[in-house]
């Protein structure tokens, strides 16, 4: 190990609990077996099973993605074992689309109606991702993917109606959710300037207040770029003059934010650098790739002298989005929408979590010894991944379809007389050769758009409060973005108040490739991710975290308690963008065609509504078993 590496912390001592979750994640998210954790002194494996509190790799971690790559590559599995087992309804994916299914087919169907759910992680939840710390007995909590409630105002009567019935009253977070515990500690946002790009490492924090010119004054940059920064942002300059309002709509549509501030406000080259991250978080991409019209409706600097946002933008919203009433950004959940996967299952397999609240499930020790067993009415099975489902006869006359899945590298069937898929669209042409070629080309229209949530445990939040920040924009970092988490303290689980004691960081990271289109930078980001080892993310997020924080005084090598990666190489469902897809008439629109049912077979999940967010998930999970009923 070289010298830098040890600066960094890479040669830091593996507890004996390290060492456990580095054997669990090398051989795939399975457990150890009775007779190799008591050799190591550990309680036998059944007691020991618990995915949220593994570190390392998490996300698509090694065993869950495996399988499906074969499938994808030819392999197939003509020799299954039947298991015997028959339900009224399986369905494929454990995410919260998935279990949205299971509960609205019980709640139709009544309670007697026997349900198994099968995913191919370890844990259930899909993108919904718990990741736990504990250090000196106490447990911290942080989201390792579906991140909040976005604007419950927004939600349909049926995913708020799930909510409700599940015990989610949103009005609870504005008591839950410190709103004023980072401010009252004077921590406000900052921008880290990197030397290779600006000449310097610097981190500039903009509190409340503070004037666009007082703060390029403070940034590492030239007079012009300093000039085109205050310009660009307090200046109400109409840079599309001789456009009417409905020409802007369109023009913008069809342009993306990088050639809006290139070629026609005409900012310096160092602006575009501060700003051409700013996209990662929501899109994955930079703002090559982004339509300036998105930019305008979020809020970016450069169109304060444009007017108002024309009606008419509507027409060119490729994505149905509902209206959005004014909400802070509060609803979440200590572990993000983990909670609410946490709260279904708990309603739908008995016994597998204590507790009846919103709050108590928030510290519920989940009992996943529970969520398999033979006899129950409703079974989870996870680490299963799914390769074929196909009726039983004549799709137009079958009363049962057959299920096949691998588990621990062995075939195995169930039948039912319902399937539910609430995998990603772009797997289902794999699961299902029968579909018609109209409806396979639709579902392989949008690709999964990749990112990777970092949750970096640490032992104190001085160097922070130092440097007066809370949250941080990294423009040209390995991470876009690094911050403090969410200050929700919910049932007996306590947000850290005092930067004494330790916190989660969450940072993000959504690799691409700049200058491509959407699916091209996307498919460039799924193989990066794929190809970079835990060891690489480690090192870059020491590396990176020691250079911003500097200035507080944070030592990677000392400070850093434990490290999660969330890789998702297939993440957020594709939202269509008008830099790169047609306008398609109602109804005709690939997600539309792509999650017509076949024959006893439904599709729901978030691509089914081009839509990457909770309400999505749970509106066609509703909309499918609707469909069955």
């Amino acid at each position: 190990m070289n010298r830098r590496d040890r600066e960094l912390g890479m040669n830091r001592a593996i507890t004996r609990r390290d060492f456990l979750n580095g054997v669990s994640v090398a051989i795939g998210g399975t457990l150890l077996s009775t007779p190799v954790a008591k050799a190591m002194g550990l309680a036998p494996a059944e007691e020991i099973y618990y995915p949220p509190a593994l570190m390392g790799m998490r996300g698509s971690h090694d065993g869950s993605w495996e399988t499906a790559h074969a499938l994808r590559d030819g392999q197939s599995w003509n020799e299954a074992a039947d298991t015997g087992e028959r339900y009224d309804l399986v369905v494929l994916g454990g995410g919260i689309s998935g279990l949205s299914a299971a509960y609205f087919y019980r709640r139709k169907f009544g309670g007697d109606a026997r349900i198994l759910v099968i995913d191919n992680h370890d844990d259930f939840g899909g993108h919904a991702k718990r990741n736990e710390f504990t250090h000196e007995g106490r447990t911290f909590i942080g989201y390792g993917g579906t991140q909040s409630i976005d604007t419950p105002s927004s939600y349909s009567a049926e995913a708020m109606g799930l909510l409700n019935e599940l015990g989610v009253d949103v009005n609870r977070f504005y008591e839950a959710f410190d709103q004023e515990l980072y401010s009252s500690l004077g921590l406000t946002r900052g921008t880290f300037f990197d030397r290779e790009t600006f000449g310097d490492d610097r981190l500039v924090a903009r509190p409340e207040g503070m004037s666009w010119k007082d703060f390029a004054a403070r940034a590492p940059l030239v007079g012009d770029a300093q000039k085109d920064l205050v310009r660009l942002n307090e200046d109400p300059i109409d840079y599309l003059p001789e456009l009417s309002p409905d020409e802007k709509t369109r023009k913008l549509a069809a342009t993306s934010y990088l050639a809006f501030l290139e070629e026609h406000a005409k900012v310096h080259p160092h602006v575009v650098k501060m700003l051409f991250k700013r996209t990662h978080g929501l899109f994955a991409m930079g703002i090559d790739g982004v339509p300036a019209l998105d930019c305008w409706g979020l809020g970016y600097p450069g169109f304060q002298g444009m007017g108002p946002r024309p009606a008419k933008a509507s027409e060119l919203s490729l994505t149905a989005r509902p209206h959005r009433e004014p909400q802070p950004y509060i609803f979440h959940f200590p572990d993000g929408n983990a909670s609410i996967a946490r709260l279904l299952v708990r309603s739908l397999v008995l016994g597998s979590a204590p507790g009846s609240t919103m709050e108590d499930i928030v510290t519920a020790k989940m009992d996943y010894s529970k969520l398999d067993v033979a006899g129950s009415k409703i079974r989870a099975r996870l680490r299963s991944t799914g390769v074929r489902v196909k009726h039983v006869g004549d799709p137009d006359r079958a009363t049962e379809v057959e299920v096949t899945y691998v588990r621990d590298g062995n075939a195995e069937t169930v039948r039912a007389r319902h399937v539910v898929l609430g995998c990603w669209h772009m797997v289902i042409p794999l699961l299902c050769p029968e579909l018609g070629e109209e409806q396979r080309k639709a579902l392989a229209y949008g690709p999964k758009v990749p990112l990777v949530y970092s949750n970096v445990f640490i032992r104190d939040w001085k160097a922070f409060e130092k440097l007066g920040v809370s949250s941080i924009s990294a423009t040209n970092g390995y991470h876009s973005s690094i911050s403090l988490d969410f200050p929700v303290s919910l049932g007996h689980y306590r947000h850290p108040r005092s930067p004494e004691e330790p916190i989660v960081l969450h940072l993000t990271r959504t690799p691409c490739s700049p200058g491509g289109s959407s699916r091209e930078q996307h498919a460039a980001g799924r193989y990066e991710l794929l190809a970079t080892t835990f060891e690489t993310f480690e090192r870059e997020t020491r590396a990176q975290l020691g250079r911003v924080l500097a200035g507080g005084g944070f030592d990677p090598a000392r400070d850093i308690l434990g490290i999660t990666v969330n890789r998702w190489p297939h993440g957020y469902a594709y939202e269509y963008n008008s830099l790169w897809d047609p306008v398609f008439p109602p109804g005709e629109a690939p997600f539309e065609i792509a999650r017509k049912p076949f024959g006893r077979i439904h599709i729901a999940n978030s691509d089914a509504q081009a839509y990457a967010y909770t309400n999505a998930a749970i509106d066609q999970a509703h909309r499918a078993v609707s469909e069955i009923a």
